[in-house]
């Protein structure tokens, strides 16, 4: 009964999504090698991640059904498709711009990210890396009550490239089992670490239910260059679409505290909508 319930799960599992209503654009920019299944990081040194302590729990690799006639029936979910490549920015959205923060939930940092987002009402993308987010599921709890999108972003922040692909599906599942938990609703985005993907990361990224986002403009707030140089980054790269990348963890995150405070009333000013990606 088991073996067959099993068999089950996996066809359910299985399906993939017939046409892309994302509506996000595959350009080419930071972190993505063309015509490949892998993205090349960042250039200069990575950035750094939370340190891999805490006990790392086992995902789940099925949620096996009740083999009753009394059961309810259960909807196959369309998976989305295996990808080559992350999508970089969004197409077709019009002057709007996209705010990632990764790294975190972090208690000393992120609090004052989700406070400024709120004083403006806007929302954001937090790539939660799981040793923070199992540690501070409260600052998830945030996250989703004031409209923000959760996003997954391993468990220990690993050179994913260099992970056997089991090790994969323990970084990514566990985080988005974590999430889940803490608001009801895995993850539907992940970001590998330092933007280094493999065609493993999209297959099991694709069968947890995730799609790949990268980013456009890239702060490099984690070499802490002060809160001017991280305004200016963001303003210079400011467009319709665009994707940034910052961080609320990993390290001192207080430049990008203060920076986000200032630049993102100057993006509002300019005409910029703040808004998240939709699936």
């Amino acid at each position: 009964m088991l073996r067959l319930a099993a068999a089950l799960g996996v066809t359910v599992t299985a399906g993939a999504l017939a046409v892309d209503r994302l509506g996000l654009g595959e350009g080419t920019g930071d972190g993505a090698a063309a015509g490949t299944g892998t993205a090349a990081a960042p250039k200069g040194p990575p950035a750094a991640g939370p340190p891999a302590s805490s006990p790392r729990l086992r995902p789940s690799a099925y949620r096996l059904q009740p083999m009753t006639a009394y059961a309810p029936a259960v909807r196959p979910r369309a998976l989305p498709p295996v990808r080559q490549r992350p999508f970089l920015s969004l197409s077709g959205v019009g002057r709007s711009m996209v705010l990632t923060f990764d790294d975190g939930p972090d208690p000393r940092y992120t609090p004052g990210i989700l406070a400024a987002l709120r004083r403006y009402d806007c929302r954001a993308v937090f790539f939660v890396c799981g040793e923070m987010a199992v540690e501070n599921q409260d600052l998830l709890r945030e996250m989703a009550d004031d409209g923000h999108v959760i996003g997954n972003h391993s468990w220990s922040h690993p050179l994913v490239p260099k992970l056997r692909p089991s090790r994969i599906r323990d970084e990514l599942g566990s985080t988005s089992e974590v999430v889940e938990q803490a608001v009801g609703a895995a993850p539907l985005w992940y970001r590998a670490p330092y933007g280094a993907w493999n065609r493993h990361s999209f297959e099991i990224g694709a069968e947890l239910g995730m799609e790949p986002l990268a980013w456009t403009v890239d702060t490099l707030d984690w070499t802490e260059p002060g809160s001017d140089t991280i305004v200016r980054r963001v303003i210079d790269g400011a467009g319709p679409g665009v994707i940034v990348l910052s961080h609320d963890a990993g390290g001192n995150r207080s430049q990008s505290v203060a920076a986000l405070r200032r630049y993102l009333p100057a993006l509002l000013d300019e005409g910029y909508q703040i808004t998240v990606p939709r699936r």
